[in-house]
């Protein structure tokens, strides 16, 4: 897929966002265009996402299941949380800025402790019945890399 450019962004996203989203695809890339994989969830994680009015949650697993020994990573990424033996889930508040498409996420609780209180920063936009958000962030070793997502609506 490459990383994309996304579209305009989305009429009245707030609304166009809540709902419960099945992960369909989560591809980081370099800005060379080059695939990178993630070292603790995979190239394929399974996943899900919700939005309320303000609020949101969010799980992510390692498609081949959990390690038996769990270890975070070994530095916090640039604008992302710390997952932890092939295991992400956390949770809070948001605001979005409809003229970007542009959503903060603050953190009020996770999995790893050292991710409540961080806010991260998504570019989103919804097309129908998928979700697309799009984030720059590093790999464990400190890569630049674009993180694409691709959600479809389950409710």
């Amino acid at each position: 897929m490459s990383s994309q450019i996304l579209s305009a962004p989305t009429k009245d996203l707030s609304a166009s966002m809540q709902g419960m989203w099945w992960l369909l695809s989560r591809e980081d890339w370099t800005h060379n265009d080059e695939r990178r994989i993630d070292p603790i969830m995979g190239a394929d994680p399974i996943g899900i996402l919700a939005y309320g009015k303000d609020h949101f949650s969010a799980q992510f697993m390692k498609r081949e299941g959990r390690e038996a020994e769990v270890f975070p990573a070994a530095k916090p990424a640039h604008n992302n949380t710390i997952a932890s033996g092939g295991y992400d889930a956390y949770f809070g508040t948001y605001l979005v800025d409809q003229q970007t498409g542009k959503v903060a996420h603050t953190l009020i609780g996770s999995i790893t402790p050292a991710n409540v209180g961080v806010t991260v920063l998504r570019d989103m936009r919804v097309n129908d019945n998928k979700l697309t958000i799009q984030l720059e962030t590093t790999t464990p070793s400190g890569e630049l890399i674009r993180r694409i997502l691709i959600w479809k609506r389950i409710n």
